[in-house]
């Protein structure tokens, strides 16, 4: 199965509650008040959001073309484009430091964005951060053997920017390519979660240029609008570059996708919609609108 199939199977849910239909119901029509009433109602079930729901059916109106279904299409890619690429810098390593809430897929993410670029030939180091879970460094130990990929790790309770610090300076003198950082995630202590993180964050800035040079929130699509709140605590407590959308395949508020990028202002880079590495990709905000509206 390619990646546009299993993206339209993990949207399926989200197509057959919310937007089943909807391609009858737009095809070849005209926007009318009718029209703009049955797509809000569907916008916002799928946790769009009301901000979001509101802008695209503003869109729609003001286009107002032949064919709402097409225009419909234009208007969500519209939303969910710009800075989706990474910005590599020119320099090695290049650094990425994911955060999120323990239960997102955040260690997993990390390990599947190591195979990611492992694909592309890169040399990768992970960095067992999260030092506050056991089970966290472990896991992580786990995917290195899996993926044959560098782990560098300290024991539970040691200070987090000492592992991301040995893990870029490690990176640095091999001449590795990427370095990821695993991070904790407890919100419920955020002063302790935010000096923690930003102390990470200026200690591997020391060691190489600008870094981290993109810092990459997990947010599990299931969660729908409390995602949404989460990512807002975490955008207060670190300058996020990018979002990472997992457990696409388990949710019908696929349509979260579009609230993040409207209310956060912050663009998604890679999306999870299933359990294998292969099931991890850059965000194709083309893709994505097709599977969801097919």
């Amino acid at each position: 199965m390619g990646f546009f199939e299993k993206l339209k199977a993990s949207l399926e849910k989200t197509r057959k509650s919310i937007f089943e239909g909807l391609g009858k119901l737009l095809k070849g029509k005209k926007i009318d008040q009718e029209l703009l009433e049955q797509l809000e109602e569907k916008l916002i079930m799928a946790d769009v959001g009301y901000e979001t729901t509101q802008e695209i059916l503003q869109k729609l109106e003001k286009e107002n073309t032949e064919d709402a279904l097409e225009t419909l299409k234009k208007v969500l890619v519209e939303i969910l484009s710009n800075g989706n690429q990474l910005v590599v810098p020119n320099a090695k390593p290049f650094v990425i430091m994911v955060v999120g809430v323990n239960g997102t897929g955040k260690t997993t993410s990390v390990a599947k964005l190591g195979a990611y670029f492992q694909n592309l030939g890169k040399t990768v180091v992970l960095a067992a951060a999260d030092t506050f879970r056991a089970a966290a460094i472990e896991q992580l130990q786990e995917w290195g053997k899996r993926i044959n990929c560098t782990v560098i790790a300290h024991s539970e309770g040691a200070d987090p920017a000492a592992v991301a610090f040995d893990a870029v300076n490690h990176a640095k003198a091999k001449e590795k390519d990427v370095v990821i950082i695993d991070t904790a995630g407890r919100l419920h202590t955020k002063k302790n979660l935010m000096e923690e993180l930003r102390k990470i964050h200026r200690v591997v800035g020391k060691v190489v240029e600008n870094a981290p040079h993109e810092v990459l929130l997990v947010i599990d699509a299931t969660t729908g609008q409390n995602g949404l709140v989460q990512a807002k605590v975490f955008k207060e407590m670190v300058n996020i570059t990018g979002i990472i959308l997992t457990k696409l395949d388990g949710t019908a508020k696929g349509g979260i996708a579009l609230a993040i990028k409207k209310e956060l202002g912050v663009p998604i880079k890679f999306i999870g919609v299933g359990e294998s590495l292969e099931d991890f990709k850059p965000f194709d905000p083309t893709l994505f609108v097709e599977a969801l509206l097919e």
